[in-house]
């Protein structure tokens, strides 16, 4: 059986969805795709849009269940999916959780393929994204799924002696993981989780949940509140609550951050601060780039949403709800705009186009530091997005987006 990840909400997930699948979404410890694949035990396969496919390689197979990449999988929902016969499909209120059918080869042909199928009702409860602002809202609920999922019936690595811990059963270390010196941990508020050879410095004060994936660093005297993940390969330093780094991204020093969500390939010069509370303790609006206006997010706190490959200078200060495209270029000493589109350079004076190559060129620059290098297809992604964003820079690059 092949099991295919479809997109849905893809455009509710901007600026994140502009270089991945909703699948490829981290939120917990996992993404969306490795729960789905822990679950099955098996690899999958992608179903997104036309620009995007080219990162997914596909082969057509007779024999396909294709699953909503939205949704969080777990083992009674992958029951039930496996279940269905040809030409059904597994239906929660509405929202199609999983398909058998034949090979799709284009996600346009999705929709009047499902619209024929027949219904199978899902009975169990369902756990999905539908907003942007949910990937850091849901991390809580996610990490102690997660945690449940991947330490059954395991044991941690042992604890070492000379740090302070309180609720020990909730943490678990993968090999490798080390926690050093001076550190103290309260996992009585939630599981913390160290990937395989992930590394907490000495002096570090963590309440959880806490998920750090394999081979991700807390730089020393790093406060952490949870839920707070960090991803493979990311180094988080400063003040942080509840924020979720996906993968390759730095935030080294000090400075605060809340409530927010930083993509691949990120970093945070030293003392960047991201508000995550409006002074006068409103819910918090932020740029919905699929209706391009200004939406309401239903939350009190929530700071910083960043898309891969952008960066910042030392001293940023970010407003309460900024959304920053990809590959941006941000510096100043006052607060630029509350939406920043792909592909721009400068700060609150005002914002250019960063060059498409220039801006590839940093980007494998800083992936050079991990042996890593962008690929035809990744260059072939951002291209789109830095030609399908020109109107949003022309447009934004004076006016901005005010805050409200």
């Amino acid at each position: 059986m092949n099991y295919i990840l479809f997109d849905h909400r893809r455009l509710q997930f901007l600026p994140f969805t502009h270089t991945r699948a909703v699948a490829d979404i981290r939120c917990g410890i996992f993404t969306m795709r490795e729960r789905w694949e822990y679950c099955l035990q098996q690899t999958t396969d992608t179903l997104t849009e036309n620009y995007l496919q080219p990162l997914y390689e596909r082969a057509p197979t007779h024999e396909n269940i294709y699953i909503n990449g939205s949704v969080f999988g777990n083992t009674a929902l992958t029951e039930a999916l496996q279940k269905l016969n040809n030409n059904e499909k597994l239906v929660k209120d509405g929202l199609v959780l999983a398909a058998k059918t034949d090979f799709i080869p284009v996600i346009g042909e999705m929709s009047d393929r499902f619209s024929g199928m027949e219904r199978v009702e899902y009975l169990g409860d369902v756990f999905s994204l539908t907003h942007i602002w949910e990937i850091f809202s849901h991390n809580d609920r996610a990490i102690k799924g997660d945690f449940a999922l991947l330490t059954s019936g395991r044991t941690s690595a042992p604890l070492p002696d000379n740090i302070n811990v309180s609720g020990t059963e909730n943490i678990f270390l993968e090999p490798g993981a080390r926690i050093n010196a001076g550190c103290i941990i309260n996992a009585t508020t939630g599981p913390v989780y160290l990937g395989k050879d992930a590394e907490i410095m000495e002096g570090c004060i963590i309440r959880g949940a806490l998920a750090m994936c394999d081979h991700a660093t807390l730089k020393m005297g790093a406060k952490i509140y949870g839920p707070t993940t960090i991803g493979p390969g990311c180094k988080a330093g400063g003040e942080i609550s509840n924020v979720v780094f996906f993968a390759n991204s730095n935030k080294g020093h000090d400075g605060f951050l809340g409530n927010s969500v930083i993509g691949e390939w990120c970093n945070l010069g030293a003392d960047t601060n991201s508000s995550n509370l409006k002074n006068n303790y409103d819910v918090v609006k932020i740029w919905d780039e699929q209706s391009n206006m200004l939406v309401k997010t239903d939350l009190t706190f929530c700071g910083l949403l960043m898309g891969d490959h952008s960066k910042c200078g030392i001293n940023t200060m970010f407003n309460t709800g900024t959304v920053v495209g990809i590959s941006c270029n941000i510096y100043g000493g006052s607060f630029p705009e509350k939406f920043i589109p792909s592909f721009s350079w400068g700060g609150s004076d005002g914002m250019v186009t960063y060059e498409f190559n220039r801006a590839m060129s940093t980007a494998n620059r800083m992936m050079a530091r991990r042996n890593k290098q962008l690929t035809e297809a990744e260059i072939g992604v951002n291209r789109h997005v830095f030609e399908h964003t020109a109107t949003q820079r022309e447009h934004f690059g004076a006016a901005g987006v005010k805050n409200d």
